[in-house]
């Protein structure tokens, strides 16, 4: 269904024992009797606290559970730390390990102090093993200080739009002032998974010294890269705060759709349950901006607008509707005369800004949007 509208414009601390886990040994995770594995009102219900599904190309939120709340996020905070790093340093970069890195604790690779080690490999560090060692050496050899990298962290964090996060560490121990949201962190991979050096880290299950001439090899400890054929990241977390945490990203049909589960006891299974849900809820399409405005009353707009793909996660037929801005002066060729949303019961669930394509003085485009305005009728510039 497509319809469009006239408006106005205007213009206590808990050890992080991620690396305690069982190794790269894959097993299937006993089911749990609490998980409800049932539709209600046509949304899966899943044992977590927080959940969230989105298209990683798009950002559209797919599926959702309490995924504003502010929460602990443990070492999912990495994310962020291998972020800022890819973006503020050369690779090949030897940044020394302290005795505070090499003595910090929950999981570690196991760096000593004194160690001087490639950037690369404790990206792989941080990535892999949930080194909080890693995180430190990064912290301190960019920042200079595990302060000033957290002020490096916020500053990009809300660069990106995460609102309801607060980063006080670059590994994600428990702390008050240290915080965020699924729907953040889902945003934060979407940005990462987008860095092709993060992509190939965060999806590789096993690397070895002599690829990259690292000091020793990095085996994953993220199941779902073997729970899900084509999941390709991202890292795993746990705290006695935050509970079990799990960041996804799972290659399905041109996208990554990144699913982000916290405080979730059984959160292999649980994230291939929202997998499973998007892919068997969702028809993924893409339509040409200017088709869709044809397809409307509206046909002669089309022939003004810069052209864009459109494209979304429908579970039926798509509801799109046109949404024009009134102006009050001339356009200029880039203005922004309207919008394209997906909605369902009202509600948006995405939008897509339309921009002219030319300048039009205010009258002539007024006649563009009038029944009386045929398709050939001048709408050159002026």
């Amino acid at each position: 269904m497509q319809s469009y509208s006239i408006c106005s414009a205007s213009i206590l601390f808990e050890e992080d024992v991620e690396g305690m886990e069982d190794e790269i040994i894959i097993t299937e995770d006993r089911e749990i009797n609490d998980v409800d594995n049932t539709l209600v009102l046509d949304k899966l219900r899943v044992n977590a606290r927080n959940a969230i599904a989105i298209d990683g190309t798009t950002r559209q939120i797919l599926y959702e559970q309490n995924c504003y709340e502010v929460v602990p996020m443990a070492s999912t905070t990495k994310i962020l730390t291998a972020l800022v790093a890819l973006n503020e340093s050369d690779l090949n970069r030897e940044l020394t390990v302290t005795k505070n890195a090499a003595s910090i604790r929950g999981s570690k690779v196991g760096y000593k102090a004194g160690e001087n080690i490639k950037l690369r490999e404790l990206l792989y560090g941080l990535m892999l093993k949930s080194g909080n060692d890693a995180a430190i050496t990064i912290a301190e050899g960019l920042g200079g200080s595990i302060e000033n990298f957290s002020k490096i962290m916020n500053h990009y964090a809300t660069s990106l739009g995460l609102t309801t996060s607060h980063f006080e560490t670059p590994h994600g121990l428990d702390s008050q002032k240290h915080y965020s949201s699924a729907y953040d962190l889902a945003i934060l991979t979407a940005k990462a998974m987008e860095n092709d050096t993060f992509r190939e880290i965060c999806g590789e299950k096993l690397i070895t010294q002599d690829k990259y001439d690292f000091t020793r090899e990095y085996q994953n400890i993220n199941k779902i890269l073997w729970k899900i054929p084509d999941a390709n990241g991202v890292k795993t977390g746990y705290t006695g705060g935050a509970g079990k945490c799990l960041v996804s990203s799972v290659k399905y049909e041109g996208r990554n759709i990144i699913i982000v589960v916290l405080n979730c006891s059984d959160r292999w299974n649980v994230t291939e349950k929202i997998f499973n849900y998007v892919c068997t809820n969702y028809n993924f399409k893409k339509e040409s901006s200017s088709e869709i405005i044809k397809s409307n009353a509206i046909s002669n707009l089309g022939s003004i607008v810069e052209d864009a793909d459109f494209q979304y996660g429908a579970k039926e037929e798509a509801n799109l509707e046109v949404e024009v801005f009134k102006p009050i002066m001339n356009i200029v060729k880039g203005d922004i005369i309207g919008k394209i949303s997906l909605k369902d019961n009202d509600k948006e669930n995405l939008k897509q800004e339309i921009r002219s394509n030319k300048n039009i003085s205010k009258d002539k485009y007024n006649r563009v949007l009038s029944m009386n305005y045929y398709e050939n009728k001048d709408t050159s510039e002026s």
